[in-house]
């Protein structure tokens, strides 16, 4: 029954009421009472379908807007922890709905990326590594967020750290989504079986360390236990657990100020030379395994005892802690000084219409604010970006709780940021191939980065 019908059947039927002769003064007195809680609920009724219809006229003009999130986070525990913030945000804003997609990892997300841009259907937001900043800029894909992060209340809470990671050519183009850095992850179990009661602080002390730890455990003449775990692989994450070892024995992937790919010197860089060989002699010396292709940040191993030392990040935490196994940290070991890698995601505004752009926005904002970056890190282990969740009694609980956090916090006042300029990604892939060249003992370090500079001469200069 329509509703207009509903309200004339519910008139007629109170005029009989009031005005019907044989009616007396307690009949109509009742049906008053019933009137007004007749009429009580048909506004309540009606509120609620005008409510509805709004919305559904809101719907049907196109004013609640829809947003694509490409992203990669991993491991997929991390991921229902996103897609609860995302359902949190579209739940408060009816207007804006996002749209949560994983479409892998970051190196098997770059050419969708690319594709989508050249095809001129990106996503409304991306979620990736600071590095592709130039290569987007590069392709007029992006928005600058300079006037809206100004008169954002939520600018004044970001790190300031994170800003050199934020910014290209003066201009900002990116937001920081959550932050991390590089340590050793160790089980403590193995190290008190092996004796070793002091962490190791220097190389040195590591590879003596990494040998006491590799082990035959059931006699059969094969190791089943490592003391190290390497990554192997081309891939972004090989580079990016490499690049504190080359920074600690003071190396230097671009040569004085330049903001440009041409100013990559590896050839007879004698610190990048001094980490890939001390890489090249954990495995030399028996002490160290390397990962499958591509397979680096996987913590399988480590879990299974099969290796008692691993390079990951914070974003493990939650996972680790999950599976019941005894795990620890401590920072990486220093050649001539500390240092680890500044990593973490930024969010990327793709151009599309101001309405949509102003939308992806604030979603951004909401990612940055200090509720949502208190639920991240406590529930994946992520440093947050926002400096009053990090300062606020409910996170510093947590790392009470979980003191493997504080190292990294620690150590983040010796990280360094990756270059953000255009063709990074090809620098990468270049080193890469040298890391992985000489961890499978095909050439050595200086021939492996002579060639590396060679290839990148010509793709550049």
């Amino acid at each position: 029954m329509k509703f207009g019908k509903l309200v004339n059947l519910l008139y007629r039927s109170f005029v009989r009421l009031f005005f019907a002769p044989h009616n007396s003064r307690r009949t109509r007195n009742k049906a008053r009472y019933y009137l007004r809680r007749w009429l009580l609920l048909m506004l309540v009724g009606m509120l609620a379908f005008s409510g509805c219809h709004v919305m559904q006229s809101r719907v049907d003009r196109g004013e609640v807007i829809h947003l694509t999130l490409w992203q990669g986070v991993n491991p997929p525990p991390n991921r229902d922890v996103l897609q609860k913030l995302v359902d949190k945000f579209n739940q408060t804003h009816r207007d804006i709905q996002v749209e949560s997609l994983y479409v892998g990892q970051q190196d098997q997300q770059l050419p969708k990326i690319l594709a989508a841009v050249v095809g001129d259907a990106p996503p409304d937001i991306l979620w990736y590594n600071p590095t592709i900043a130039g290569q987007l800029v590069e392709l007029n894909a992006l928005i600058t967020l300079d006037e809206m992060l100004e008169n954002s209340p939520v600018k004044a809470e970001i790190d300031p750290t994170l800003y050199a990671s934020m910014e290209y050519n003066g201009k900002i183009w990116s937001v920081p989504f959550a932050t991390n850095n590089v340590g050793i992850f160790y089980r403590p179990s193995l190290f008190k079986a092996a004796g070793i009661t002091e962490l190791p602080r220097t190389w040195q002390e590591f590879q003596q360390v990494a040998k006491k730890l590799t082990r035959d455990t059931n006699g059969d003449g094969q190791i089943d236990r490592y003391g190290m775990f390497l990554p192997l692989g081309k891939g972004e994450f090989t580079v990016f657990t490499w690049l504190p070892f080359m920074w600690s024995s003071s190396g230097e992937l671009i040569s004085g100020d330049s903001q440009n790919a041409a100013g990559v010197v590896l050839k007879d860089n004698q610190g990048a030379i001094a980490a890939l060989q001390y890489w090249y002699k954990l495995i030399q010396d028996g002490s160290a395994m390397l990962s499958g292709p591509e397979r680096g940040y996987e913590t399988e191993a480590l879990l299974s005892g099969r290796v008692a030392m691993q390079l990951n990040g914070p974003w493990t935490l939650g996972e680790l802690q999950a599976s019941g196994v005894d795990f620890d940290v401590f920072p990486i070991p220093f050649g001539q000084r500390p240092a680890t890698v500044i990593g973490g995601e930024n969010l990327f505004l793709f151009k599309t219409t101001p309405e949509r752009q102003k939308a992806a926005f604030k979603f951004a904002e909401y990612a940055m604010s200090e509720e949502f970056q208190t639920e991240l890190a406590l529930s994946t282990g992520y440093l947050p970006i926002n400096l009053k969740s990090r300062q606020s009694a409910k996170y510093q609980a947590f790392v009470q709780k979980v003191p493997q956090v504080k190292v990294f916090l620690d150590q983040a006042k010796y990280g360094r940021s990756r270059p953000i300029f255009p063709g990074y990604n090809r620098i990468s892939d270049s080193l890469g191939r040298a890391i992985e060249s000489v961890l499978l003992g095909k050439s050595s370090p200086a021939e492996a980065l002579k060639t590396t500079q060679q290839r990148l001469d010509l793709i550049f200069k």
